[in-house]
């Protein structure tokens, strides 16, 4: 099923998998998402990134903890990533990759990652709203959504495009159990 939604993602399983961003994510931000009812996948990835962008900006104006909203945004897409592991039964850092990469197309985030973790981000649709700090928070959701598809592992970004690197680079160590 990944091989094919590798090579085509219909509109309706982007717009649900959106939806379920923008729930799993408002969710993070103790917060009730607006409804996305009748927008197109462009429309609602728009609306996503608005949404996250304001929602960090108000908590961070609000003086709270940046570790903690890192956090609380990394367990939410550990959940989520945990569904899409089980759904598409991943089992091996490679299939780990390619399910990402398949996820984070629908975010029009240039995502690849090879068998061994290495993980290259060349173009990021958020890089062009979020500042660094915004990223680096944001980028708990990264950090959880792997880990959840994998059950465990941990993503380590050593360069990101929002601090002026030409792309993103992090390393995916799977936990051994």
């Amino acid at each position: 099923m990944v091989r094919l939604l590798q090579f085509y993602t219909p509109g309706w399983v982007k717009r649900r998998a959106l939806d379920q961003l923008l729930s799993f994510t408002a969710a993070a931000f103790q917060c009730q998402p607006a409804a996305t009812r009748g927008l197109t996948v462009d429309e609602r990835l728009c609306h996503y990134a608005r949404f996250t962008l304001e929602q960090v900006e108000q908590y961070r104006q609000r003086g709270g903890d940046p570790a903690v909203l890192h956090e609380r945004l990394y367990w939410s897409a550990y959940q989520l990533g945990h569904i899409h592991g089980r759904l598409f039964r991943v089992c091996s850092t490679q299939e780990i990759m390619a399910l990402a990469r398949t996820l984070y197309r629908i975010l029009e985030i240039d995502f690849s990652g090879d068998a061994q973790g290495e993980v290259i981000i060349r173009r990021c649709y958020f890089s062009r709203l979020y500042s660094a700090p915004v990223c680096s928070i944001m980028s708990g959701m990264d950090r959880g959504l792997l880990a959840g598809l994998s059950g465990g592992g941990q993503l380590i970004f050593s360069t990101r495009i929002t601090e002026g690197a030409p792309c993103c680079r992090a390393r995916f160590v799977l936990e051994q159990i």
